[in-house]
């Protein structure tokens, strides 16, 4: 059998567990994870249908053959929607992962209260006006 969702381990309403320190709402989670089940719901319901598809293609009964125009159609409308699911959770973990970033910097401030993003390359033009590479000589 497949394993079941298991949450992820949550401190208060934010998951930490991410790479380089990146925090993500609780709700953000809970939309993940319900996506998740829903694409899980519809590929077990997938499985059901091929099964049946298998069986009435192997009975070779006219009823039966017949049927599987109508349960064919059902497990592509089914694809689509598993599509379009991780497409909306795609979506929704790059807006995500962008809201975090936003707020993330060195801790500088500018003027008007909001954080100033860091420059990666201030150092590597201090250095190199320093008549220094980036090697240090």
């Amino acid at each position: 059998m497949r394993p079941e969702f298991q949450d992820p381990k949550m401190e208060g309403d934010t998951f930490s567990g991410l790479a380089n320190g990146t925090q993500l709402d609780g709700k953000v989670l809970q939309t993940f994870q319900k996506s998740f089940v829903q694409v899980q719901n519809i590929l077990d319901q997938n499985r059901l249908l091929i099964t049946e598809i298998n069986q009435n293609h192997e009975s070779k009964v006219p009823d039966n053959l017949s049927r599987n125009v109508g349960l064919i159609r059902e497990l592509n409308n089914n694809i689509r929607r598993v599509v379009d699911l991780y497409s909306d959770l795609s979506s929704s973990f790059t807006k995500s992962m962008e809201g975090s970033s936003e707020g993330e910097s060195n801790g500088a401030l500018r003027s008007d209260g909001k954080a100033a993003k860091e420059n990666p390359l201030d150092g590597i033009e201090r250095e190199r006006n320093g008549k220094r590479n980036w090697l240090g000589n």
